[in-house]
């Protein structure tokens, strides 16, 4: 007898149609997994097997093949164990053929038949929906996160009993209800909050216009200045994501497996600090299985890479091609998918290997020779794509006991967001979010210049041997500036400010 039931594949980040078929048939009894099955795919047999028997239920004795369609595409994971063992009821008579209709399923079974949370469960109830799937059958782990999908109804089953009751029709589950996502979005807070940093005030006035725009910045400075607590502040004043950002951002962390069992949505904006001992591969993704790398999983918010010159040269190498183009294309000999990657690159790092060169209150205990040795550790293309480079001194004690009250996130986020509509309200049939992201041709069509910021640029091109890349780069920043401060035209003030954040490389590596 044959029976097919539907379930979904995952590559890279996007979901696709899968077909179970069972037959069983008369002959030495046997179980065959076919369609390109890999290991974990495979040892479903006996997962399957052992469930079944948790349920009461006799595995057939019978000459028994499994089909996964299409059979030329690789299948991966353990997501394949519930519509198998449904073929396999189906294709016994126990399942009414159907119960199936418009229905598919996934999840991982254990062996005591409970159904146990997968990976990119959020892409596998989306492309449900491309393909005309009303009812996806899945993990309650999962349910919440799927949940979001409209057109889609998510059944969220504990146990194999669960979900072979339910398509008989002796006791329903109750589809997980969705929850708005502006509601959801009022729910969460920041962890963090700019009120608690003391001083600093032309590096908050950085990372202000760093997060208006979207751009890269790197912070030099002794330890213990603040860079890394301004850092983690940052997500805090970021605009809240669209519904389609935070469909994004949540598809890359669940492929991933990063995503916490239970949850739904991804609602804060990723921060990302992977130790200075990251791979390349780690850093920008790849593997045997192409999953994603960190820079993905900051895809729409911050990756922050502290002690900048620690980091293996290479992993930072890798990292110019994502940052320049906005997504990683990771190709092996098994896989390839695509992944996003347009995240704000913040990075930070002391000025020597001591940390104390230039410091107004700790003596330098670096030689020269040692301390060129230490910069020379970033090159010269990474840097040129930093938009934004900063020093950050060590503060006074007096400034930092003092008990006078800083800014908090909120009203930093305020100007910011209102810089960002504007940006949005700019761009709106561009397909892009922010100044960080314009092509060379927007940078001329909106970036436009009078004399007098055009002979500013071309001084300070002479003055630090700037790149076009650079100077691009200066003119979006000057863009943010002038938006922030709700201007349509770059001023010669915005200018100079944007100017003011490129002078360290000359400073420093020159």
């Amino acid at each position: 007898m044959l029976a097919s039931v539907h379930s979904m594949g995952l590559t890279g980040i996007e979901g696709y149609l899968v077909t179970v078929e069972a037959y069983s048939a008369d002959g030495l009894p046997m179980f065959e997994i076919v369609g390109l099955p890999d290991a974990a795919v495979k040892e479903s047999r006996e997962r399957v097997r052992a469930a079944m028997a948790s349920c009461g239920l006799a595995f057939p004795v019978a000459r028994l093949t499994v089909n996964l369609a299409p059979a030329d595409v690789k299948k991966e994971g353990p997501a394949y164990d519930l519509p198998i063992a449904l073929a396999i009821l189906s294709a016994s008579g126990i399942l009414d053929a159907d119960a199936f209709l418009g229905v598919a399923a996934v999840g991982e079974l254990s062996l005591s038949g409970g159904v146990v949370g997968v990976r990119g469960a959020l892409s596998m109830a989306i492309a449900a929906r491309e393909r005309g799937v009303h009812t996806l059958l899945m993990p309650a782990e999962n349910a919440r996160e799927a949940a979001c999908v409209e057109g889609v109804e998510i059944l969220p089953a504990a146990h194999l009993q669960e979900a072979i009751d339910h398509l008989r029709g002796r006791r329903r589950i109750e589809p997980v209800r969705t929850v708005p996502y502006g509601q959801m979005i009022r729910e969460h807070k920041t962890p963090s909050d700019f009120a608690d940093v003391r001083g600093q005030r032309s590096a908050k006035r950085a990372l202000e216009i760093a997060a208006a725009g979207g751009h890269n910045v790197l912070m030099i400075g002794p330890p213990g200045s603040g860079k890394t607590m301004m850092a983690r502040c940052l997500p805090g004043i970021l605009p809240d994501m669209t519904l389609e950002e935070a469909l994004t951002v949540t598809r890359i962390h669940s492929a991933a497996g990063t995503l916490r069992g239970g949850n739904g949505l991804m609602l804060e904006r990723p921060f990302r600090s992977p130790h200075h001992t990251v791979s390349a591969v780690a850093l920008v993704g790849g593997g045997s299985k192409a999953r994603p790398g960190e820079i993905s999983l900051a895809h729409g918010g911050v990756l922050f890479l502290d002690e900048l010159p620690e980091y293996d040269r290479a992993a930072l190498e890798a990292m110019r091609q994502p940052l320049e183009d906005g997504f990683v294309s990771v190709v092996r000999v098994s896989a390839q998918a695509r992944y996003p990657a347009r995240t704000m690159l913040v990075a930070a790092m002391n000025p020597c290997p001591c940390g104390h060169y230039g410091s107004k209150t700790q003596q330098c205990r670096c030689k020269p020779s040692e301390i060129a040795r230490y910069l020379s550790r970033i090159s010269g293309p990474l840097l040129d794509r930093i938009d934004l480079q900063l020093e950050v001194n060590a503060l006074p004690v007096k400034e930092i006991t003092s008990g006078s009250a800083e800014e908090p996130s909120s009203a930093i986020r305020a100007r910011v967001q209102a810089a960002r509509s504007r940006q949005q309200e700019r761009y709106r049939e561009t397909g892009i979010a922010c100044n960080a992201e314009m092509t060379a041709r927007q940078v001329n069509e909106i970036c436009t210049l009078d004399s007098a910021c055009q002979a500013l640029i071309e001084r300070a091109c002479e003055k630090y041997d700037m790149s076009m890349r650079a100077v691009s780069r200066t003119m979006k920043v000057a863009r943010t500036i002038a938006d922030l401060a709700g201007e349509e035209k770059i001023g010669k003030a915005h200018v100079l400010e944007a100017l003011a954040y490129r002078n360290l490389e000359g400073d420093y590596w020159r």
